[in-house]
């Protein structure tokens, strides 16, 4: 499932966040989200979530960790980078290519109303995680505690872009 985590911006994807500055002429180091460096070099504009602003891709390579070195034409030096720090980069949704069976993006999930196969009310879908088995969702209850589930079709047997329904055998008390 390719799922870039969810971004602030009405309609955009998050493709990469920023990590910090890379020397002193005003690169950045990128966390990659998504199918990675070849999505991200496919974008020319990005849009940084904190302002808004958008960033115009100068140069673009990989960092041989699983990240990306990016400088952009509107930061010129280290001080600049530096200020980018924990910023989402963004791209409009339908710049993107259309999405294949069973393929969604966080934010396709992120706010979901949560329901159990019984048709009762658990929650609210908060956030998705992926720490290399599977995708995770966490739903936070009405009491604001929270639990998580994986994202298989055994604990989650549907979702659609109102509510997504987890098997009561995976819901915590």
């Amino acid at each position: 499932m390719t799922s870039p985590p969810s971004s602030g911006e009405e309609g955009g994807i998050t493709l990469a966040a920023v990590k910090g500055a890379h020397g002193i002429t005003g690169e950045v180091r990128l966390k990659l989200f998504g199918e990675g460096l070849d999505e991200l070099r496919s974008h020319k504009v990005l849009t940084a979530h904190t302002d808004g602003s958008t960033l115009t891709v100068k140069k673009l390579r990989d960092d041989g960790k699983g990240g990306a070195i990016a400088r952009f034409d509107e930061i010129g030096d280290r001080t600049a980078a530096e200020r980018l720090r924990g910023n989402r980069l963004s791209v409009p949704r339908e710049t993107l290519p259309p999405l294949a069976e069973g393929e969604f993006y966080h934010r396709d999930l992120i706010g979901l109303a949560v329901v159990s196969d019984a048709g009762d009310p658990v929650g609210t879908v908060c956030a998705l995680d992926n720490f290399g088995a599977t995708d995770i969702v966490e739903i936070e209850k009405p009491d604001g505690k929270k639990f998580m589930v994986p994202l298989t079709n055994t604990a989650v047997p549907e979702w659609n872009d109102k509510r997504l329904i987890v098997s009561a055998d995976f819901i915590e008390g």
